[in-house]
């Protein structure tokens, strides 16, 4: 069977098993949303940088000597949240209508939620996803001076809503 084509015993060209996103032959594809409705959707995502705390001290007392490193990880989540198809390969472009980033210090380190709202064909926890992480790298690149062992941990999509399968909440 090609890379290009393939109709296996589901008609569409899926693996029998029902993973969308392969063929029967194995090969990966980007799944056709095209008959999808369109409708309103959001997800969310959070995650961890544990941190020191000589550099949870520098975010709180504003000493990063790079600069404002809160909000230079919050621009970097916005604009990951909106180029996602660019790095998750089968990741379909989606409208991404609006993106709230939210970085909170503690004393572990800084807590990382992102929430993205569309209204397209498909939804965007891939976005939300790549947003926290995306904004924790930059975050670390902020810090990395004043703390080494920076850590990202914990990304995970914690809600979504909209779309055929309808509202989701990670439990507590």
């Amino acid at each position: 069977m090609s890379e290009t084509g393939g109709s296996g015993p589901l008609g569409d060209g899926r693996a029998p098993d029902g993973l969308t996103h392969l063929r029967t032959d194995g090969t990966a594809h980007m799944v056709d949303v095209t008959a999808k409705a369109v409708t309103a959707r959001t997800a969310s995502a959070a995650g961890t940088v544990l941190l020191s705390p000589v550099a949870v001290e520098a975010l709180r007392g504003g000493t990063v000597p790079k600069g404002d490193a809160l909000g230079v990880a919050r621009i970097a989540g916005i604009q990951a949240a909106k180029r996602t198809p660019d790095l998750v390969p089968l990741c379909h472009p989606v409208a991404v209508h609006g993106v709230e980033v939210d970085l909170t210090v503690h004393d572990r380190g800084v807590d990382i939620s992102a929430t993205v709202r569309t209204a397209d064909r498909t939804g965007v926890e891939m976005e939300a996803l790549t947003c926290v992480s995306v904004a924790a790298l930059a975050l670390i690149d902020m810090v990395k001076a004043v703390d080494r062992l920076a850590t990202v941990t914990d990304v995970r999509v914690t809600a979504k809503s909209g779309g055929r399968s309808g509202d989701w909440v990670r439990p507590a």
